[in-house]
């Protein structure tokens, strides 16, 4: 008994020593205090045939202490006739109870089940779509451990027809910038009259097979200026129209696309005090320099007197002098003019009008 005795004190005196070691130790932290964040900025809208959902994923834990694992995200969709509140998200055994899982998408790679668009995700529902149906929308997102967030706020999208493509799509290029105009279309995609007011959403992209983005909040004109672009650079547009419906954005079929390219059209400043000084087999010219900072070249022109000006040289910019050695005796009238460095230059208006005679 004795040494049983002293192997059982011996045990807790060990214990001891460990607690004494470790420290006190933290109270556990709860399993959904570890879960993610729940999708707090969920969107729906139609375009043409399809429904496009739009969201941020989480990058933290319900704790507010970042995800370091990857984090997976549940679409769930129910679908009804469009009357009352939709079907409420209830979680149940990793699921929204009465809704069907459509796609499942890794928040380390979405792609090719969603799209990034920055810092958003956007997935798009083809999936056996009807129209004059409410489709509801609800996200779970869970860790690599497998505990699951709350479930998002709910998003309904009435799906519905959206509007023809705008007709007598044009576009014109002015300088850094496109204007554009089209005309209302008149039909839904379906065939029946729109009847409500649309707003338009214009698109551009860099090239003829990229990908067209905004350019802008849609408009209700038919009309618009994109301003603030590059010379020389050509711009691809198209527009299409957005219908507002029970609540939900529907963005219709887009026109084709059209090129512009923006132009330099505003010549620089005419060269100032032009001089011309005669001697024997040669006219000396000097002038003072345009100020814009995009002028390239002056532009030398001779003509006699009662004749007309012609061309007889040019001087790249800094300098400012010419000499005229092709002429022989008597009396010539000379200007200059200054160009730029545009893809098509534009050339100035000309400069003072100086006379002189070779003896």
């Amino acid at each position: 008994m004795i040494g049983r005795g002293r192997r059982l004190a011996a045990c807790f005196g060990l214990a001891a020593l460990a607690l004494t070691a470790c420290g006190k130790k933290a109270p556990p932290v709860a399993p959904e205090q570890r879960a993610p964040q729940p999708v707090a900025d969920l969107t729906g809208s139609v375009h043409e045939e399809t429904i496009v959902l739009s969201w941020t994923p989480p990058l933290r834990r319900s704790d507010n202490t970042r995800i370091r694992d990857f984090t997976t995200m549940r679409i769930f969709r129910v679908d009804d006739a469009g009357t009352g509140e939709p079907k409420a998200a209830m979680l149940t055994d990793g699921t929204i109870a009465g809704y069907a899982e459509i796609a499942s998408i890794s928040g380390g790679e979405p792609e090719p089940v969603a799209v990034r668009r920055g810092a958003r995700l956007e997935y798009t529902d083809r999936k056996n779509l009807v129209f004059g149906r409410r489709y509801t929308y609800v996200l779970l997102a869970s860790d690599s451990l497998g505990r699951i967030g709350h479930p998002s706020r709910r998003v309904s999208v009435r799906y519905e027809p959206g509007p023809d493509a705008p007709g007598n799509f044009a576009v014109e290029a002015r300088e850094r910038a496109v204007r554009l105009t089209w005309s209302a279309p008149t039909r839904l995609t379906d065939g029946k009259e729109i009847t409500e007011p649309l707003t338009y959403q214009v698109l551009r992209a860099p090239s003829s097979d990229a990908e067209l983005a905004p350019v802008s909040a849609p408009v209700s004109e038919t009309s618009l200026t994109d301003s603030g672009l590059e010379n020389d650079r050509a711009y691809y547009y198209a527009v299409q129209a957005v219908r507002i419906f029970s609540g939900t954005t529907i963005f219709g079929r887009p026109t084709a696309r059209l090129v512009a390219t923006p132009r330099d059209v505003t010549p620089p400043s005419a060269p100032g005090n032009l001089v011309a000084i005669a001697s024997e087999g040669v006219v000396r010219l000097s002038w003072s320099p345009s100020p814009e900072s995009d002028v390239a070249t002056y532009i030398v022109y001779r003509a006699p007197v009662g004749g007309d000006f012609e061309r007889i040289g040019s001087v790249d910019t800094p300098g400012t002098t010419y000499a005229d050695r092709t002429v022989t005796r008597g009396t010539y009238r000379y200007v200059v003019t200054a160009q730029d460095n545009a893809a098509r230059p534009n050339e100035s208006v000309r400069s003072n009008e100086v006379r002189v005679t070779l003896p």
